[in-house]
């Protein structure tokens, strides 16, 4: 049955202040951006803007989870290498949303913040992606590793995290090459 009524619309208004808050931290930068102008975006007062969610901490939580499913998506549609290479690209293009994610991966660190339960859900949902997909390139015959797939699943998303951290603090760092580098240590025809 579909929602009807203020839920429905209360959702709708949940959802574009979501899109409105991802556009402008991925333009301007979570540090530079305040709650207030994501209300004027969508056309609420920022009581208005925090009526529909718990707390600041929280509307960027959801901000989180909303770009993690969007990258989710386009992952499952893009099963090459390259779309790897294609996600980190996406962070260098919206580094507002690296520092975000960065920041609040930290913050989640208390089990009382908001964005713990993203981040202790996210990592393992990750790990098991990433270990399929060693796994199937293993099964391919272009990879090869003696670290089971399970360990070099943290191994891997290690080094994207790390890189992106690195990179906001130096941003002539380059993000994919790391990347490059690990997956030119597994491929199974490399030259030693």
């Amino acid at each position: 049955m579909a929602k009807r009524g203020p839920y429905e619309k209360g959702e709708a208004k949940r959802g574009e202040i979501l899109h409105a808050a991802l556009e402008i931290f991925a333009a301007e930068g979570y540090r530079g951006t305040s709650l207030r102008k994501v209300a004027a975006r969508c056309n609420l007062s920022l009581p208005g803007l925090m009526h529909y969610f718990g707390s600041k901490e929280d509307l960027l939580t959801q901000v989180l989870r909303m770009r993690d499913e969007t990258a989710r998506r386009r992952q499952d549609e893009r099963t090459s290498p390259e779309s790897y290479r294609e996600i980190i690209r996406e962070g260098a293009r919206t580094p507002g949303l690296v520092e975000l994610f960065v920041s609040m991966a930290a913050a989640a660190s208390d089990p009382e913040h908001p964005a713990h339960a993203h981040f202790a859900e996210r990592y393992p949902v990750l790990r098991e992606r990433v270990a399929g997909y060693v796994r199937k390139r293993m099964d391919e015959g272009s990879m090869t590793t003696v670290v089971p797939p399970e360990r070099l699943a943290v191994l891997l998303l290690a080094v994207a995290d790390g890189i992106q951290l690195q990179w906001l603090i130096d941003r002539s760092t380059d993000m994919e090459q790391p990347i490059d580098d690990v997956m030119r240590l597994l491929a199974r025809d490399r030259e030693d």
